[in-house]
């Protein structure tokens, strides 16, 4: 079986980290399929969510350190490695504006835990843990943490999780706003794929402007993101299925929009 595995169904991607002898740490090799199939999902048509989960009880364990035994060290050379290789899923997440969820079964640490983060949304199993440990062995967050905890569940809440170095288990994850909903572990999957075809019934434009939006406006004034949000309305507006969809509703009908 492969490290990491891609299968559609539904019009929902998933990717599979398989590597549960190593709590599916990933290898350099591993890191670059990720991105690949990411920017796979994110060009194909016939996709319109996209689910990344861990098989074996686990999600990630960050990045497998007997993988760069016997390799140069020295800081250029750690540099070129992230921003070359562990960075590129990093970079194909901020390309893509279908939605990306996190189904988070156990452990979720280091690098492991920042790509959970980088993802839209997170669900997680009973039996998930959470933790920025890079400070335990005297490193930072190579991976996005610093950057993107703190605009998950605030600056104080980030400080304490990134200085301590402490696990969370999924419902202390859920009082902090990391995860959405936590979910009985034997029924995380099923869960999320119902969840994540929920979405994909959504009118797919709307849906990925919407999340245009968000991450745009996160960056931007009030203002500056109004004077773009007037220009995408009727755009969207204009599309078959946001006709369709203000059809089903206009008319009350049983279900209301489904997709097409």
């Amino acid at each position: 079986m492969a490290d990491i595995e891609y299968t559609v169904r539904d019009r929902v991607a998933t990717i599979l980290l398989n590597r549960p002898h190593r709590k599916n740490a990933f290898t350099l090799d591993m890191v670059d399929a990720w991105a690949d199939l990411l920017l796979r999902a994110g060009d194909d048509p016939e996709v319109r969510v996209i689910v990344v989960t861990g098989a074996g009880g686990a999600f990630c364990s960050g990045i497998d350190l007997g993988d760069l035994t016997g390799q140069e060290r020295g800081p250029l050379a750690q540099k070129e490695m992230l921003t070359g290789r562990v960075h590129r899923v990093a970079r194909a997440l901020e390309q893509i504006d279908k939605p990306v969820i996190a189904a988070v079964p156990g452990a979720a640490v280091g690098a492991g835990m920042d790509m959970a983060l980088m993802c839209d949304l997170r669900f997680a199993g009973r039996g998930a843990r959470f933790g920025e440990s890079y400070v335990n062995v005297g490193l930072v967050p190579g991976d996005g943490g610093c950057w993107l905890l703190p605009r998950i569940v605030g600056t104080s809440k980030a400080l304490h999780l990134l200085w301590t170095g402490e696990f969370i288990d999924a419902e202390q994850a859920l009082g902090i706003g990391l995860v959405e909903e936590v979910v009985d572990d034997d029924k995380l999957p099923e869960f999320v794929h119902a969840y994540a075809v929920r979405l994909a019934g959504q009118p797919p434009a709307a849906v990925r402007m919407i999340k245009r939006l968000v991450r745009q406006g996160a960056r931007t004034d009030l203002m500056t993101s109004l004077d773009t949000v007037s220009s995408h309305f009727g755009v969207i507006g204009s599309t078959e299925d946001s006709k369709e969809a203000f059809a089903a509703f206009k008319e009350r009908r049983p279900g209301q929009y489904n997709g097409k």
